[in-house]
C-alpha cells in the first residue's frame, strides 16, 4: 500500500512538472511571436516594404509613447479605465439581477424574450446621438454606451446559463423540500458560477467598444479621444500608440478577470 502511494505520488509530481514546462513553453512562444512581429513590422518600414507614415512603426511609437509618458498619458489612461471598469461593473450586475428577474418568472422571460433578442441585435453605437440627448456630453454618456452593450449580453448568457441547471439537481432539491430562493442560491447560481466568468471575459471587451465608441463622440479625454485627435491631424504614430495602448490594457483586464476567477475556485473549492 505505501509502495502503491509512492508511485502514485512520484507520478503526480512528474504530470504537475509537465505541465508547468508546457505553461512556459507557451508564454515562450507567445512573447517571442509578439517579438518577431515588431522586429518585422520595424524592418519592413526601414526598408520602405510598408508606408511608415500610415502604418507607423516601433521605434516612432516608442517615442510617441515616452512623450505622452511625460505628459498626459496617465490622464488619458485613468479616464478610459474607469470609464470601462464602471460600464462593466453595472453591465454585469444590472444583467445578473434582470437574468435572476427573468429566471424567477418563466412568464415575464417568454415574453422579454423577442425584446431581448431585438435589442441584442440592435447597433448599440447607433444609439450614441440618442444617449447624448438623454444623459449629456460627458462622461455620463460614455458609461451608459458601454452599460447598453454589455447588458443585454449579459441577461441572454445568464438567463442561458440559468435554464440550462439540470433538471435532476432542481428535482432533488425540491424533493427534500427546498424553497425556490433555496434551489437558486444552493443550486441554480453555484452550478453558472464558469458561466458567470464567462460573461465577465466577454463583458470587458465590450464595455471598452462601448468606451471608446462613446470617447470618439463626446470625449475630451481617454485614449478614444486620442485616437481621434491622431487621425484628425494625421499624427498617425499617435494613433497606433493609442491601438496598442488598448491592447494591454484590454489584455491586462482580461487576466485580471481570470485570476479573480481562479481565486472564486479556490476558495469554493477549500469551503467545500
Amino acid at each position: 500500500m505505501y509502495m502503491c502511494r509512492e508511485k502514485l505520488s512520484n507520478e503526480r509530481l512528474e504530470y504537475l512538472r509537465k505541465r508547468k514546462i508546457r505553461k512556459y513553453i507557451i508564454w515562450a512562444i507567445r512573447v517571442s511571436a509578439v517579438m518577431l512581429a515588431l522586429v518585422l513590422w520595424e524592418v519592413l518600414a526601414n526598408l520602405g516594404v510598408i508606408d511608415s507614415f500610415i502604418m507607423s512603426k516601433p521605434s516612432r511609437m516608442w517615442e510617441t509613447l515616452k512623450n505622452l509618458g511625460a505628459n498626459d498619458l496617465p490622464l488619458h489612461l485613468g479616464v478610459t479605465c474607469l470609464e470601462t471598469v464602471t460600464g462593466f461593473l453595472l453591465g454585469t450586475a444590472g444583467g445578473t439581477l434582470l437574468a435572476v428577474l427573468l429566471w424567477w418568472s418563466p412568464f415575464l422571460a417568454r415574453v422579454s424574450e423577442p425584446f431581448l433578442v431585438v435589442l441584442n441585435s440592435l447597433p448599440k453605437i447607433a444609439l450614441g446621438p440618442v444617449i447624448i440627448v438623454w444623459v449629456g456630453a460627458g462622461t455620463e454618456a460614455i458609461i451608459v454606451m458601454a452599460l447598453a452593450i454589455s447588458l443585454i449580453v449579459t441577461v441572454l448568457e445568464m438567463l442561458g446559463g440559468f435554464l440550462r441547471t439540470s433538471r435532476e439537481k432542481i428535482l432533488m432539491a425540491k424533493t427534500f423540500g427546498a424553497s425556490k430562493v433555496q434551489i437558486f442560491t444552493k443550486v441554480v447560481f453555484p452550478s453558472n458560477m464558469p458561466t458567470l466568468f464567462g460573461s465577465l471575459k466577454v463583458n470587458i471587451g465590450l464595455s471598452m467598444v462601448g468606451v471608446i465608441a462613446g470617447e470618439f463622440l463626446v470625449s475630451k479625454a481617454g485614449l478614444g479621444y486620442l485616437i481621434v485627435y491622431g487621425g484628425q491631424v494625421f499624427k498617425l504614430d499617435l494613433v497606433m500608440t493609442s491601438v496598442v495602448i488598448l491592447a494591454v490594457v484590454a489584455a491586462l483586464m482580461y487576466q485580471a478577470v481570470v485570476w479573480l476567477e481562479k481565486l472564486v475556485g479556490k476558495l469554493i473549492h477549500y469551503g467545500g
